[in-house]
């Protein structure tokens, strides 16, 4: 398979559309991270951690999400599609490993997606044991010109599925050439995609307005990452919205010269460590509580 998988799955998804599901899967499970991709992503883009993680007894799942299945525009009805077909992901997980932990990690736009599922879809599962973010897609960090933001949302209307005319920063992902070789190679085959919709560029606007004032009230135990030299996510606005969750909840790293893709990039060994350490307090932490209780 493209991406190392050990197998592929299929979810129904809440548009009737069948969807890949990418599996990772180590001899023996203890535990599964739920994963979901970026925005002109796919889920294949997670074989760098998946493979890491599986090495230490961790399953990998992700799936390829509504309006980025092998298409060069992203265009989705709306960004409650990501949502629906979150939980119809969480129920697939709890299916297919009953009674195993489970954490939701969440990169880019999937960070966006995996916060407000956990802020209103799925506020309280005791299934979950954390959520993992990496460079959380709060706040956009492209300069997208005045006249395309005064007229967002006629066009939104009048033209859904046009495209936003913004330059291509694949090359400024990850300072790993190899992954971002890879990266222009799925461009080519429309695995990964190239232009996104004004109804897509709508919808996430309007799913990062909705966060508003919400982050104070997240009660999961997360850890998240930060790139400083981030060119699509603000990163000063998502280490401010991450901070003003529960202290004790949150696990919180910074890479100063970091891009955006920071479970791709040179010093991804080091986030892994840091985030295995996490993974194995939660871990720890679930298993003195069922013991004790």
């Amino acid at each position: 398979m493209r991406f190392s998988e050990d197998r592929l799955s299929r979810l129904a998804c809440s548009d009737k559309v069948e969807r890949a599901i990418h599996i990772w899967e180590p001899p023996r499970t203890r535990a599964v991270i739920l994963a979901i991709h970026g925005g002109m992503a796919h889920a294949g883009d997670y074989v760098t951690p998946a493979l890491w993680f599986r090495d230490k007894g961790f399953a990998t799942v992700s799936y390829d999400m509504c309006g980025h299945d092998g298409k060069k525009r992203v265009d989705i009805p709306g960004f409650h599609s990501y949502l629906d077909d979150g939980e119809r992901f969480l129920k697939w997980v709890k299916r297919h490993y009953p009674g195993l932990p489970v954490f939701v990690m969440g990169h880019s736009m999937g960070a966006l997606i995996a916060t407000r599922l956990g802020l209103e879809r799925i506020p309280h599962d005791p299934a979950i044991m954390g959520f993992i973010l990496s460079s959380p897609y709060y706040v956009n960090a492209i300069k997208v010109p005045a006249v395309l933001l005064k007229l967002s949302n006629v066009l939104a209307r009048l033209f859904p599925t046009a495209r936003v005319p913004l330059e291509s920063l694949t090359h400024m992902l990850t300072h790993d050439q190899a992954i971002t070789k890879r990266h222009y190679e799925d461009e080519k085959d429309n695995i990964r995609a190239t232009e996104v919709s004004f109804r897509f560029a709508k919808s996430l606007q309007a799913a990062q307005e909705g966060l508003a004032g919400k982050m104070p009230s997240w009660r999961y135990p997360v850890f998240a990452v930060v790139a400083g030299d981030d060119k699509l996510a603000d990163a000063r606005a998502s280490e401010s919205m991450l901070k003003s969750i529960d202290a004790s909840l949150l696990e919180y790293r910074f890479h100063p010269h970091n891009f955006h893709e920071n479970f791709n990039e040179l010093n991804r060994e080091e986030t892994f460590a840091d985030i295995l350490g996490w993974l194995e307090i939660q871990l720890a932490t679930a298993q003195t509580r069922c013991q004790t209780g």
